[in-house]
Order: structure tokens, then C-alpha cells, then sequence
């Protein structure tokens, strides 16, 4: 976007492009979200910033009024792949805390100067204010959305020291800690905060959202022990860098005030906030741009009738990219049923027990009895010596299984959000006994790519046919390129729509992934009541 068309957008004062950029004024030094109720400003004040990084560099303060913070994301470090949209992927998931600026470096194959170089260029500011500005914006939330002590909310938004921590977000949001505390109506009371001994934070998301369809997506495919489902609910168990920690992850009614998630936490280790944050957004696809997203697809008169039936669909992601491909492998040429018994069966006999305090009676979710989650997915070393003994079905899917599990264990396979699409793929169909199918499944899924049309797939042909698309692998994969960038949300249309028009038995053999790419169904993302591969 040009100069021009941005300064339309805050006249319009348009949320859609709330978390595409930042609005500075000169004559105030203060920095707004597109959507900020301000007086507009005039243009010869005002400079845009790509990032609220680069506009505390140039030393503007964020606005008090529109918390320019409190925005979803850019949809656009999942849709690009070049050094800065994967560097802020990084960023998000709290390397620079983990690993400094080096690690960070080394992740993306550059030295320390060329990164520096490079983000200063793309985005306005270095990895160090970038990682800052991350900070602050979780220490935000965290001030004004729960009772923690400001020593813990110091640590757990990523802050090295409690000076490193008054100092910034005095210098960013112009108030103490204290005073940004007292500003807010949000904060609950201390001691429900720790009787719980959990976190509560609300996750904002661009609107519309097909939350019934996102959530239910969860139902048929949850794993007793590790996950919990229930109406707008998903909680589970999760590893992180540091730890385990508890997520109970909930869609509120819509009534008033900003549209938003509920997410309530139980970490071992405080300082995997800023993973997990990040790790649920991608989840929950929270930083996609429906807009535009809706606008491309229902240019085709075909698709019209299914993007006004369902607005805002998303596409589920994962919290952890070892564990989404063991998901797809085990649910290769079987029903989504029968995967889910061998994932129990794995979760049942290797999952470690989560350790964290149980929670009080009456929280059956975040406790850790037999209720709520309480174990997690299994470790790839652990699954890699011990799948023969507990999975059943093909010799041949359990050998795959074992083999990729010792390489994820080993680290000579990785998925990772520094990675590009083509690497994924790249080093998945390498393997023997994985196919194009399940890389671009994986791609989609744990690297959240918006562009992905998942190949050689029945249910997707017959989503196509349905609608009135050309059904053939050729004419479909031809056609689809006019839905570029977004050809991932295509494929969630088509899946529904083959659902919608067929409903899939459990013993239906077409409703089979492959296992090295051949045709299969894959399940339609909203569906509860029906079972699909």
C-alpha cells in the first residue's frame, strides 16, 4: 500500500487493517493503530511504520486510547517466506529470549550484521527493538488482563531484569507499569487470579471468524487424556522450550467490546508465554486477514454461495510440528476414528504425565486429573523405540512412523518456522513412505501457509465437483492458481463442501489419506457428527 491509500484507510478508520501498520504523528509523538477514534490527523504529520518496532525507534509513544498493541497480528509473516516474514515468525515464538540475536541469526542461515541489515531495510527496526516491541506488547497484555505480580509479568513477557521491564514500557505506552494497571477495567481480582494459579488472556482476531467450524474441527480428532473439547472450547496440553503448560482455549458470544479469544494457561515455566502466544495464534489461524481472504474467493461465482455461507473460515494450525506429522502419518489410508485409537493408544502408553500442581475442584479443565488433560503427546524418542510395540495396522505405516519419529528425535529432520514451504517439502518426501499429500498437509498445517492446495485429494475433487469446479487433478490445480495467495482457505471450502454434499461413511474406502500421495479424503474442518480420514 501506497502512501495515499494507507491514509484512506485511517480516515475510514478501517480495523480490517488494524496490525498491517502503524499511524505516527508528529505533532502529538504518539503512534495509533489504523483504527484509532482520533481526530484523523493531518497528512502532512503523519509517517507509517511497518512495524510498532520501528516507530519506537523513530521515538513515538503508543496512543493511550486505541492500544495499538492490542491488535492481531500481520497476516503477512505467514504469507511471505523471505528472511523478514520469517524472522518475525522467530520472533514471535520468543527465539531472541531463548537463543539472543545470534541464535536467531543462525536459525535463518545469515550472520548477526546481514540479519541487522536486512530487518532494518524490510521492516524499520533490528531484531533487538523487533524482540522489544514483542515484549512490550506481551507485557501489556499481561498488565492489564490479570493480577500477576510485576515482577512475574516482568519475566514471563520475556524482560532479562525488572529495570529492563519499567524501562520499556514507561518509554513505549508513556505509564509506569503500575499506572497502565490502574488504567484498566479488565484486570481481575488478585485472588481468583492466584487460587487459580493460571493465566487469563484475551487473543483479538481480525472479524468475521467461522468459530464453530474452527473449534469443531478439534471434536472428532481430540485425544482423551492429552486434549478436551466442548461447544467454542479446545484445551490441551502442550511441550514448550522451557516446559509443559496446560492451554483451555474458549470462543465467547459476541455481544460487545473487540472480538477476542479467552485463553486461560498453566505453565511449568512463566517464561514460555511468548511461545505459546504465538503458538496458539497459528493454532487458531488468529492473524489471517478474512477479508481479504473472503474477497479473492468470492470472485469466482462458483464460490460465492459457500463464502457467504461461511465468512471467516480458518485453516486449524498446530502447537507443535513434530507432533502434526505423526498426526498425518498415523492417519494415513485410515478414518479419522481409527487414528484417533492409535493416538490414544501412543498417548496412554508414553505420555508423560504434565508436571503441574493440580487445580482446584471445580476446574476440571486446567486440572491434571483424569477430567482434563493431563499427559503430553509423546516424545519422538520415546515414540520412535517403542511405536512397533503399541501401533496397530500396517507394517509398513509403522515403520515409517518409527523411522521419522528417530529423526525428529536425532534432529535430522526438522520442521521449523524458519523454514519455507519448499524446505518442508523438500526434506518430507525425501523420506520413503511419505508423499506429496502429507507434505502439503504438514506445510498447511504446522507452518499455517495460506497458499497450500493440497494435491491428489478425493474429498478436495469432490468439494470441486459439488460446486461446479472441474473435478480432474490437471484442470483443478489449474484453475486454482486464480485463488493465489490464499488456495489453503480454497481447500477448507472444498472440504465442507464435500462433506455437505456427501457425507463419508467410516468404512468408506475413499475416505483414506495416502501414504506416499495417493487420492484421498481429508476431513471437513467444521464437521462434528461424521467421521473422515
Amino acid at each position: 500500500m501506497d502512501f495515499g491509500e494507507r491514509y484512506r484507510v485511517i480516515e475510514s478508520r478501517d480495523a480490517r487493517f488494524d496490525g498491517r501498520f502503524v499511524t505516527a504523528v508528529r505533532t502529538t509523538g504518539i503512534y495509533c493503530r489504523p483504527s484509532c477514534p482520533a481526530r484523523t490527523p493531518k497528512e502532512a504529520n503523519v509517517t507509517f511504520y511497518p512495524t510498532s518496532a520501528a516507530a519506537h525507534l523513530a521515538g513515538y509513544r503508543a496512543c493511550k486510547r486505541c492500544l495499538p498493541e492490542a491488535t492481531p497480528g500481520s497476516p503477512e509473516w505467514n504469507l511471505r517466506e523471505d528472511v523478514a516474514a520469517r524472522a518475525m515468525r522467530l520472533i514471535a515464538d520468543g527465539v531472541v529470549e531463548r537463543d539472543g540475536v545470534d541464535g536467531l541469526s543462525r536459525r535463518l542461515g545469515y550472520s548477526a550484521r546481514q540479519l541487522n541489515r536486512i530487518l532494518v531495510s524490510e521492516l524499520g527496526a533490528g531484531p533487538i527493538a523487533l524482540a522489544r516491541a514483542q515484549r512490550a506488547q506481551n507485557a501489556r497484555a499481561l498488565i492489564t488482563g490479570t493480577a500477576m505480580p510485576m515482577a512475574d509479568v516482568a519475566f514471563a513477557a520475556g524482560f532479562s531484569s525488572i529495570r529492563q521491564f519499567n524501562d520499556t514500557v514507561a518509554e513505549v505506552f508513556d505509564l509506569t507499569p503500575s499506572a497502565l494497571r490502574s488504567r484498566s477495567r479488565a484486570v481481575p481480582e488478585r485472588g481468583a487470579e492466584q487460587a487459580a494459579g493460571s493465566i487469563r488472556l484475551a487473543l483479538p482476531y481480525r472479524e468475521p471468524l467461522d468459530v464453530d467450524g474452527l473449534f469443531g474441527w478439534f471434536v472428532p480428532r481430540a485425544v482423551p487424556g492429552m486434549e478436551l473439547v466442548g461447544p467454542r472450547r479446545y484445551a490441551r496440553t502442550v511441550r514448550l522450550p522451557r516446559g509443559a503448560a496446560i492451554v483451555d482455549l474458549t470462543a465467547p458470544e459476541r455481544s460487545s467490546g473487540r472480538p477476542r479469544i479467552d485463553a486461560v494457561v498453566r505453565f511449568e515455566n512463566l517464561g514460555d508465554l511468548p511461545a505459546l502466544l504465538g503458538r496458539v495464534r497459528r493454532l487458531l489461524d488468529l492473524d489471517a486477514d478474512p477479508a481479504a481472504v473472503d474477497g479473492v474467493l468470492s470472485r469466482d461465482e462458483r464460490l460465492t454461495p459457500s463464502v457467504a455461507r461461511v465468512p471467516g473460515i480458518r485453516v486449524p494450525g498446530a502447537l507443535d510440528a513434530g507432533e502434526m506429522l505423526m498426526r498425518a502419518l498415523l492417519g494415513q489410508q485410515v478414518t479419522v476414528a481409527s487414528a484417533r485409537t492409535q493416538l490414544t493408544r501412543l498417548v496412554e502408553t508414553l505420555g508423560e504425565a504434565v508436571p503441574l500442581e493440580a487445580a482446584p475442584a471445580g476446574d476440571p479443565v486446567l486440572g491434571t486429573d483424569d477430567a482434563g488433560p493431563h499427559r503430553l503427546f509423546p516424545a519422538p524418542a520415546a515414540i520412535a523405540e517403542h511405536a512397533h510395540e503399541i501401533l496397530r495396522g500396517p507394517a509398513v505405516r509403522t515403520d515409517t512412523v518409527r523411522r521419522v519419529a528417530a529423526a525428529l528425535a536425532d534432529g535430522s529432520l526438522t520442521i521449523d518456522f524458519a523454514d519455507t514451504r519448499d524446505d518442508v517439502t523438500e526434506r518430507l518426501t525425501a523420506i520413503r513412505g511419505i508423499g506429496p499429500w502429507t507434505a502439503d498437509y504438514v506445510v498447511m498445517r504446522a507452518l499455517g501457509h495460506p497458499d497450500v492446495f493440497v494435491r491428489r485429494d478425493v474429498a478436495i475433487r469432490s468439494g470441486a465437483r459439488a460446486l461446479g469446479l472441474p473435478d480432474g487433478d490437471a484442470a483443478l490445480a489449474a484453475e486454482s492458481t486464480a485463488f493465489a495467495p490464499w488456495r489453503s482457505y480454497l481447500s477448507m471450502h472444498l472440504w465442507r463442501a464435500a462433506a455437505d454434499a456427501a457425507p463419508v461413511r467410516r468404512s468408506d474406502a475413499s475416505a483414506r489419506a495416502p501414504a506416499s500421495g495417493r487420492a484421498a479424503s481429508i476431513p471437513d474442518p467444521s464437521t462434528t457428527s461424521k467421521e473422515h480420514a
